[in-house]
This record gives structure tokens, C-alpha cells and sequence, in this order.
């Protein structure tokens, strides 16, 4: 074992000393799939656990082009600066379906940011996790929330059909739109518009600005067809500018006022522990997914059966059955 590696203990105490070094390391070992980083990823884990549960945790998605990284830029500026918070970015890459590789640039499109002590921005590629999210990203937000982060926005790849698993992830899910880019209402698929706290209609500037009330009232009226959300808060369409920095500050007061609402209700804690069943039975398929096909006798048969498949001779439900009965 290399001499420059850690051991729980170090890591837990690194962490909790507010090492950026050490965070971005531990954040390095949660993502990696050898095995034996994985296992120690999880002592890791379980030392700082006690640490974890305190900060204030926002997802942010948007269509493609409607400037999440801008965005973030604006209302971390306001955070950091205005608020004395203490910001950790976790923003999510797509990678290539091809070479496997992400571009990770999202500290380049966040320069004021990424030079803060007080923020830390740490991109992830996508691999072949669905949902919007990094598969090591809800590792990754309870490190960031051992090191004292008030609070931890994680910004997804884009959104789609599959981009809502950020959702079970965070407090506050915060879907960004652009305004005269079509037909608005066609823009986000109604579910993922469900699932969100809040709207918020981006670039409402250098002439945008009446098209931005336009679609503002477009998704008003379309959210009173919806049903009433389980936290009992009413969803708010807003505007905004990153870039002359109008509405920052009101997308802030919404989110703290719908923290305090739901902190006060009992739904805020109801939701995270929810969060935690759900990481429960997610991490259970994905054991049993990885045993199934570490074991001998599947990987001998899985060749023989797969070609079955591929020429038609058997049916994909068939074949399953056939290997879980090995």
C-alpha cells in the first residue's frame, strides 16, 4: 500500500479540518470502482458520518443553453460574498458514450467562483449514470457537508426524462428555463416540471425581458393544472439575469422561505429520510447487480445466452430467468 494513502481516520480528520486537498481526494476515491478504494471509501464514509446532515442542499437543471453555469456563478457570488456562506458546487459532466471521457470545464465557466476560499467546485463526469447525477455524487455531497459547507448546490448534466434523480438527492430542486426559444410549454417534459420547487426564467435581459414575463405567465397558468406538491409550498416562477444580476438574490429569499416552511412543517426531515430509504434500496440492486455478474457460473453462461438473444432464439425475459436460476 502506497505510503502517501490515507487512512479513515486521516481522511475523517482532514475533512473535518476543511483540507480542500484531502475533501478532493476522498471525493477522488468515493467515484473510483477499484474494489479497494471502494471499501475504504466506505470506512471513510462511515467516520464522517455524524458530521453530515447540515447543510442546505439545491439541485439545479435546465434545458441545454439556458446558462446553469452562469447561473451558479451568480447566485455563489451572492452566497459567498453577500451571505459569508460557505458554497460547495457539484457539477456534473456528460460523458462520451464512445471514449468514455468528459470535458470538466465547469471551473473555467465559473471563474470567480473557483478562485473563492470559501467555495469548492468539483466536476464529474456522468459516466453511464442516469438521472443527471455522477453515480458517486450523493457521496460526494455528504463529504462536502463534513467539511462545513453551509450549502451545496449540485448542478445536473442537463435535463430530460431520466434528469430527475437529482431530486431525491436534495432539498431544493430548482429548474432553470429560457424564454422565447419556442414553444415553452413543449421545452421540459411535465414531469420533471412536477417534481421541481421552484421555476426560474433565465437571460430576462438585453431585450428578453417581455418575453421572459410571456413565458413566466405561460408557466403559471400551467402549473395550477398540476397537482398540489407534497410539501404544500407553492411552486414560484421567477425571473432572472445572471449576468446584469437581477433576481439573485429573490431566487435565494425563495429558497431560504421554503426551507423554513418545510423545516417547520416536518416535511423537510420527512423528505431526507425518504432520500435515505431510497439510497437503501438503490445501493442493494446495485450490489446484487454487481454479484450477479461476478459469479463463476453467470459469467460462463452469460456468452451462450447473450448470442441466443441477439439471434432471436430466445427472449431477453427468458434468458434473465434463466441466469438468476443459475
Amino acid at each position: 500500500m502506497p505510503s502517501s494513502r490515507l487512512s479513515p481516520a486521516e481522511y475523517a480528520a482532514g475533512i473535518r479540518a476543511g483540507s480542500r486537498t484531502v475533501l478532493g481526494r476522498a471525493i477522488t476515491l468515493v467515484e473510483s470502482t477499484l474494489p479497494t478504494d471502494q471499501a475504504l471509501a466506505q470506512q471513510v464514509l462511515q467516520e464522517i458520518l455524524p458530521d453530515t446532515g447540515g447543510s442546505l442542499r439545491v439541485g439545479i437543471t435546465g434545458v441545454p443553453g439556458v446558462g446553469k453555469s452562469t447561473f451558479i456563478e451568480a447566485l455563489g457570488r451572492h452566497l459567498v460574498e453577500t451571505k459569508g456562506l460557505k458554497l460547495a458546487v457539484l457539477a456534473v459532466d456528460p460523458s462520451s458514450q464512445r471514449g468514455g471521457g468528459s470535458i470538466l470545464g465547469d471551473k473555467t465557466r465559473m471563474p470567480w467562483l473557483a478562485a473563492q476560499p470559501g467555495a469548492f467546485i468539483r466536476p464529474s463526469p456522468a459516466g453511464r449514470s442516469l438521472g443527471g447525477v455522477a453515480r458517486a455524487t450523493r457521496e460526494a455531497l455528504l463529504l462536502c457537508e463534513a467539511a462545513g459547507h453551509d450549502v451545496i448546490i449540485v448542478e445536473t448534466v442537463g435535463v430530460g426524462q431520466s434528469e430527475t434523480t437529482v431530486h431525491g438527492l436534495v432539498d431544493f430542486f430548482l429548474l432553470l428555463m429560457l424564454a422565447g426559444a419556442g414553444d415553452e410549454l413543449q421545452g421540459v417534459k411535465r414531469g420533471i416540471m412536477e417534481m421541481a420547487d421552484a421555476l426560474c426564467i433565465t437571460k430576462a435581459d438585453h431585450g428578453n425581458e417581455q418575453a421572459a414575463r410571456r413565458a413566466r405567465l405561460d408557466y403559471q397558468s400551467a402549473l395550477h393544472l398540476f397537482p398540489a406538491p407534497p410539501s404544500g409550498q407553492t411552486v414560484p416562477v421567477l425571473l432572472t439575469s445572471a449576468v446584469a444580476g437581477t433576481g439573485i438574490a429573490e431566487v435565494w429569499q425563495t429558497i431560504e422561505a421554503y426551507a423554513a416552511a418545510t423545516r417547520a412543517s416536518g416535511y423537510f426531515a420527512q423528505r431526507r429520510q425518504q432520500q435515505q430509504l431510497q439510497w437503501l434500496h438503490q445501493s442493494v440492486a446495485q450490489a446484487l447487480e454487481a454479484r450477479f455478474y461476478a459469479n463463476t457460473t453467470v459469467r460462463e453462461r452469460l456468452p451462450a445466452v447473450q448470442a441466443a438473444v441477439a439471434a432471436g432464439q430466445l427472449t431477453p425475459w427468458a434468458a434473465a430467468e434463466e441466469l438468476l436460476g443459475l
